[in-house]
């Protein structure tokens, strides 16, 4: 079993990098071409001759990424350790490099936007890597790998190769690493093993892990939430389903709790000086048996062909294709997503939380429409339509009034559903700690959404994990049965709050762009004046953030992820160059402006003070003239407000720009600004760009 090597130095050379492990000087070296980019893998005996201007040490390899002019490695040069989990030390990403195969020396506006773009995405995002344990798969889903490897007789596959697809978070950057393992260079065809250790698989979303007690026993608590890259992006610009089957904001939790957990794994005791009084503790009992509980649950948008468009209006405006032609253009979709979600977790049951009433009516219909329709479609073959159950609960509707309680209404609604669901166990014994021996398997899975999958869906989530490890303690014998976390121990009690809640102010601030709404249900149980405050002030940052800077969040998602190449016959043709441009009539972009400027002398005409021979009637006209001008811009801006969202540049959203396109007719249309409104382009012309970028590549 190939496991990333821990420790990598970077050999800087004018024709090529070279990565090799000073641990293992046997291992064969990597090496990347300069300028072609070429990945290959030598004897690092070899390379002792070349001339090196740089050496530096890095944790690990992100992966290479082509953007328009010039190829680079993302090697990560800083990162922290989050703790240990059954001995496995895990490490959350701080720091990143970019190194350039190329090294121009010219700029290009947009290669500098991309690599911005890349640099905040990468130094914002909550990203985590484990260089012994697959952080992509739940622990049940590692002891079934593990088991089929055992009834095959053959060792288990490389780290990157057991990684959860879904998860596998810079699985397009590693692409060169792995479409050379799969096939080899030039000179060299055929499986290149050798590469494996230098492939890292990073997951994307939120690790905690807390050593801890309940009721005096130790034990650690753990919670990973598993951001799935398909479909991944900002709150209002990736919305419901794809063609293939993926939701946005998809995301997978495992909560887990490890006893006896003695941390004697070999590898994961590599990195040193993270030790906890609780695993000094457990160090004492080495010969008991590792036991480990995990308990997963899903969150994902409405399987169904909807989305939000941006216009300014603090509620944007909804677009949800849920009559029959809309249904039958969605379904091979959702039965799609329905059966993958099927094979993988078993019986799926689906709590809607979205209201009953208003705007968000539309979307539960929907949602119920496309569950009957494929369900009446699939009932003649066995795609696993019928181990999908769909359950209601009108959060907002139950909760009114801060009533948390009747949250727990749901519990009792499904509480057959969770006894017959279990959880999964597993025992690692003192001879084979990452072995794992399965005693018990979650049979189900809970996928909750609400409209976006944030503050409601975690909400319910914490209760239905509260339930969970209530059980698991009971059938430990550590409490008994009806019991509850608050009554056992108020310490571990609020632990578990704090944990759940900083799950959901992750998961919203990776979606949202700001921590997570109803938190005080969370941490205190209860709804509070305070929160609701808390909540209003979210709203006002989430209304700021979506419509003016979740555009370039967007583009750095469709940058790392794939879902736009910069340097891709579709992105070099004309109207793709000069991608960042606004390109808005210079009339357009001025009313902001123009709006701030007579809000600016409108102050300055109020709040001056007057000279006492001073006329009066010079200083109300001009006030007069300045307020109708503010009036008047911001009716504009309002009533165009399609013009003034700050949209993703790289994909565009269709539905975005059918509006966008209609705001411009009507702006056209308008009787003071319709007729000086141009048509052309800012910036330069196509010609010019393609005659400006051919000289680039000649001088180069």
């Amino acid at each position: 079993m190939a496991l990333p090597f821990r420790d990598i130095n970077v050999q800087i050379a004018p024709d090529c990098y070279i990565f090799k492990s000073p641990s293992t000087p046997d291992a064969p070296a990597l090496t990347i071409d300069r300028p072609t980019g070429e990945v290959r893998l030598s004897d690092a005996a070899l390379l002792s001759g070349k001339r090196i201007t740089r050496t530096t040490s890095v944790r690990g390899i992100l992966g290479v990424i082509q953007l328009r002019l010039d190829k680079y490695v993302v090697v990560i040069t800083k990162d922290a350790h989050v703790g240990r989990l059954k001995g496995h030390m895990i490490h959350r990403i701080l720091e990143v490099e970019f190194l350039s195969v190329h090294e121009r020396g010219l700029r290009d506006p947009d290669e500098d936007r991309f690599l911005a773009l890349l640099r905040s995405f990468l130094k914002a995002g909550p990203m985590y890597f484990s260089y012994t344990l697959d952080l992509t798969n739940s622990f049940q889903r590692q002891a079934a790998q593990q088991d089929q490897a055992a009834a095959s007789g053959s060792a288990l596959a490389p780290l990157w190769m057991r990684a959860d697809d879904r998860f596998f978070w810079n699985r397009f950057v590693q692409s060169d690493f792995i479409d050379f393992r799969h096939r080899g260079a030039r000179g060299l065809p055929g499986a290149q093993p050798g590469i494996d250790p230098y492939i890292l698989p990073v997951i994307y979303g939120m690790l905690e892990i807390h050593p801890t007690t309940f009721r005096g026993r130790p034990l650690t608590l753990a919670l990973i939430t598993r951001r799935a890259r398909f479909r991944a992006g900002t709150r209002f610009f990736s919305r419901g389903i794809d063609e293939e089957g993926h939701v946005a904001n998809y995301n997978e939790t495992e909560q887990i709790v490890v006893l006896n957990d003695t941390g004697r794994s070999n590898m994961g005791s590599f990195s040193a000086g993270t030790g906890s009084a609780a695993g000094s503790t457990l160090k004492t009992q080495p010969q008991e048996d590792t036991q480990i509980l995990s308990y997963v649950q899903t969150r994902g948008s409405v399987p169904v062909y909807w989305s939000e468009i941006n216009n300014l209006k603090y509620t944007p405006r909804l677009v949800v294709r849920g009559d029959n032609r809309g249904l039958e253009a969605a379904l091979p979709a959702a039965t799609a997503h329905f059966t993958e979600q099927v094979r993988i977790y078993g019986d799926n049951y689906l709590v809607n939380l979205v209201n009953q009433k208003g705007r968000e009516r539309l979307v539960k219909e929907a949602y119920e429409n496309m569950v009957q329709t494929s369900k009446r479609a699939a009932s003649s073959s066995k795609s696993g339509m019928e181990r999908i159950h769909y359950i209601y609960f009108d959060f907002h509707s139950e909760t009114k009034g801060m009533r948390l309680d009747r949250a727990k209404l749901l519990l009792d609604q499904m509480h057959d559903a969770l006894i017959a669901q279990q959880y999964f166990s597993a025992v690692t014994s003192a001879s084979s700690s990452d072995r794992l021996e399965s005693r018990n398997l979650q049979s189900s899975v809970v996928r909750t959404n609400c409209m976006d999958c944030l503050d409601r869906t975690n909400v319910v989530q914490s209760m239905l994990a509260r339930w969970t490890l209530e059980r698991m303690f009971s059938d430990l014998g550590l409490m008994s049965r009806g019991g509850t976390l608050l009554d056992q121990d108020p310490v571990f009690e609020e632990l578990f709050r704090n944990l759940w809640a900083d799950n959901a102010d992750r998961v919203a601030l990776g979606y949202a762009g700001t921590g997570a709404m109803k938190t005080d249900m969370t941490r205190l149980g209860k709804r509070t004046k305070a929160g609701a405050l808390r909540d209003g002030q979210i709203a006002v940052t989430r209304y700021c953030l979506n419509n003016f800077m979740d555009g370039p969040r967007q583009d750095a998602f469709d940058l790392f992820l794939g879902a736009y190449a910069p340097n891709s016959t579709s992105s070099m043709t004309s109207g793709a160059y000069y991608v960042f441009a606004d390109r808005r009539p210079v009339l357009i972009q001025a009313v902001p402006y123009v709006l701030a400027f007579s809000l600016f002398l409108l102050l300055v005409g109020l709040f001056t003070r007057r000279l006492p021979d001073s006329a009066v009637l010079p200083l109300r006209l001009f006030l007069l003239v300045w307020a109708v001008i503010a009036a008047y811009s911001f009716h504009f801006i309002l009533r165009s407000g399609e013009l003034y969202v700050n949209w993703p540049k790289l994909v565009p959203r269709p539905a975005s720009v059918e509006d966008y396109h209609e705001a411009m007719a009507k702006a056209r249309k308008d009787k003071l600004l319709g007729a000086f409104v141009t048509r052309h382009e800012r910036g330069l012309s196509t010609a010019r760009y393609l005659s400006a970028e051919e000289g680039k590549k000649r001088i180069e």
